[in-house]
This record gives structure tokens, C-alpha cells and sequence, in this order.
């Protein structure tokens, strides 16, 4: 046969198409396994979501139900009802939602005084024709649907902020001052407070306000039709500037879904993944055949490549992405083998059935 340039690009060209119709095939007449997966803080999330599933309940009412848990939770400061608060010890939370089957999607910012976001999300969904309620608007829309208003910071974070407070600057009148004795420097030693404050809090506050935790939960689902939902809820990042917004509440970057292709989160630096639209670009990597897993380290790089892969700086910040896609196949990966705060290697919750699990995570750059 003689081989010309048409007769080279003529094959590649049914060969390209005959490899998208034995994908679609695969897709159309392959099993779709359920499955809801979740950042490392979600076992629970993914238990409970699961069992609703298999009781026939919608992936989102599912999923919300899930991260309620975390946001119930004042042991889980990176979420809800104790999560660490902004620069002003006030607690402000954010939180996105989709409905892959609607293709719909509501989320909340700065969000004061009620520790369910997710639930407010949904209602910007189901109940406006916006998409994002910030701050005070999003308050009085909660509470006009009947979601109790109540103080969100706990003892616990009210410590952890104090300390943090007190570390932040030696030439403000927040401390110990000079006629202080030396064996009261320590916050734990004066801390008005009832009751007496444990020195695994007073070692957990420091550590904290030396490092602030980004924190942060996100929980994806699929059903065995194949229909997919997500929602991603936070306190953001410890002591932020009043009125800070990651990524969790905006569609495309914390959360995305797609009902043909799969759906992604994210957890950690949300300024990094805002920049490269992070939920959005692993959803579209899926679309174009990559797996949840790689589709989650090609994000990563984009995210890398911004810093020209400079390891000095990608150092002060860990990032993760989570992914799932229609047939039920998941994956995750983070930016660092170790998390700066957790000082442990990366993972991620997983139900298909049964207890759920923690599965490692893939990384892109050791420490």
C-alpha cells in the first residue's frame, strides 16, 4: 500500500473516532459502581451519604447530609460549629453545592452565625435565581428559611485564635506586658476562661497559630444511574482577613460537577486553586479521557507551573484535588507527600460499599 499524507491523517483521523465510540460504548453498557469519596476528615460523610444512596435518596441530599456531620462537629476546627475564626475571632463560613442531574448549583460566602453552609447553599439553589449569597444577605436569607443564628466559636478555637493573637506582633498591646512574671507568659497561665484549659490544647493552639490550618471538606457522589453531586463546605483559612473568600463557594474552583463527564473538589490553599479554576480543570481533563487521577496531578502542575516550579515557595501551602467520574472510578491527589499542618502522608475517604475507608492519595512533589 503506498502511504500519502490523506491516507495517514485519513487513519488517524478513524482511528481517533473509533476510539471515542468504543469509549462511549464502554460508558453506555459498562456497570457504574456507586461510590461517594471525600477528603481525609469525611469518613463519616461518606458512610452516611452512602447509606442514603442505597436507600434510594438523591446524591445531593446525600452528600449535604454527609458533610452535616463535619459541620455538627466542634472537634473538626476546619468546619462549621467550631471552626478556627478570621483575624477578628468571628467564625466565617463558606460552602458550595451541584446537582449534576439538574445541572444547578447554589453556594454561600462569609457566612456568619449559622453552622450548616451546605444546608444555606442548597437553598440558593432550590429557593433564588442567583448562585452566591455573600455576608450579611446570606445571613438574613438563612434565617428568613428558618436556620437558627447562634455563636459558631467554641472555647477550643477561641484559644487557638487568642494564642495566635497574642504570637502575632511584638510591638502591639496583645500578651504579656513587661511586669508580667516569667511564669506567666504563657497564654494557658492567664487565660481568663471557666474551667481549666488542658495542656494538649494549650500545645494544639500553638501550633496552630504558628501554622494556620487550612482545613476544609469535600464530598462527591455517584449513584448507580450514573448521576453525580457535589458540595464542599469550610471555615476557610485560620485567622484570615475579615470577608476572605477561598475557593470552596466558588463553582468551578472548590466544587465542580458534570453530569456527562464526573465531578471534583478541592481542599486546601484556595487562592492556588481559584488561579487555575482547579474543580473546573480536573472535571475537563476527565472529559478528555485522563483518569480521576491524573486528571487531579495535571491540576497540580498547573498550579506548580505558576511558581515556575519554584520548590521554595510551593513549599508554604498544600493543595488537594478529589475526582470521580461517571463510571464510578475515583481518585485524589495532593501537592506534597507530607501536609504541612498534619505532618502526614495525603489521603482521601472512600464507601463503594460497605465500612468506608482511607485511601492513599497521589502526590506530586516530595518534601
Amino acid at each position: 500500500m503506498l502511504w500519502t499524507r490523506r491516507t495517514v491523517m485519513t487513519g488517524g483521523v478513524l482511528a481517533a473516532l473509533a476510539r471515542a465510540l468504543e469509549a462511549s460504548a464502554q460508558q453506555a453498557g459498562g456497570a457504574i459502581r456507586p461510590v461517594v469519596i471525600a477528603s481525609a476528615n469525611g469518613l463519616r460523610a461518606t458512610q452516611k451519604a452512602m447509606e442514603m444512596i442505597s436507600a434510594g435518596a438523591d446524591t445531593l441530599e446525600a452528600v449535604i447530609a454527609g458533610v452535616n456531620i463535619q459541620e455538627d462537629d466542634p472537634n473538626d476546627t476546619s468546619v462549621g460549629y467550631g471552626g478556627l475564626p478570621n483575624e477578628d475571632g468571628v467564625v466565617e463560613l463558606d460552602a458550595g453545592v451541584m446537582h449534576g442531574p439538574t445541572h444547578r448549583a447554589g453556594a454561600v460566602a462569609a457566612l456568619r452565625g449559622i453552622r450548616y453552609p451546605s444546608r444555606v447553599a442548597r437553598l440558593v439553589m432550590e429557593r433564588t435565581d442567583h448562585l452566591l449569597l455573600v455576608g450579611q444577605g446570606a445571613t438574613r436569607f438563612a434565617r428568613a428559611h428558618g436556620l437558627q443564628e447562634e455563636n459558631l466559636l467554641t472555647e477550643r478555637a477561641r484559644v487557638a485564635w487568642l494564642t495566635w493573637k497574642e504570637t502575632m506582633s511584638s510591638r502591639d498591646a496583645w500578651g504579656p506586658g513587661l511586669a508580667t512574671p516569667e511564669g506567666a507568659k504563657d497564654v494557658g497561665a492567664t487565660f481568663v476562661s471557666p474551667g481549666q484549659i488542658a495542656p494538649e490544647v494549650l500545645a494544639w493552639a500553638r501550633e496552630v497559630a504558628a501554622n494556620p490550618p487550612t482545613g476544609t471538606i469535600n464530598c462527591l457522589a455517584v449513584n448507580s444511574r450514573g448521576d453525580i453531586s457535589g458540595v464542599t463546605t469550610t471555615s476557610g483559612l485560620a485567622f484570615k482577613i475579615a470577608g476572605r473568600v477561598g475557593d470552596s463557594p466558588l463553582i468551578g474552583c472548590g466544587l465542580f460537577v458534570d453530569n456527562d463527564v464526573g465531578g471534583a473538589g478541592s481542599t486546601g490553599r484556595g487562592e492556588e486553586c481559584i488561579k487555575v479554576n482547579g474543580a473546573h480543570t480536573v472535571v475537563e481533563m476527565m472529559r478528555r479521557g485522563a483518569s480521576p487521577r491524573e486528571a487531579c496531578l495535571e491540576a497540580l502542575r498547573r498550579v506548580a507551573a505558576n511558581y515556575n516550579n519554584n520548590r521554595k515557595k510551593l513549599e508554604q501551602f498544600d493543595l488537594n484535588f478529589y475526582a470521580v467520574n461517571k463510571r464510578g472510578e475515583h481518585g485524589a491527589a495532593a501537592l506534597w507527600n507530607i501536609s504541612i499542618s498534619r505532618k502526614r502522608k495525603p489521603q482521601y475517604a472512600v464507601n463503594d460499599g460497605g465500612e468506608s475507608r482511607l485511601v492513599e492519595s497521589a502526590y506530586l512533589l516530595e518534601r
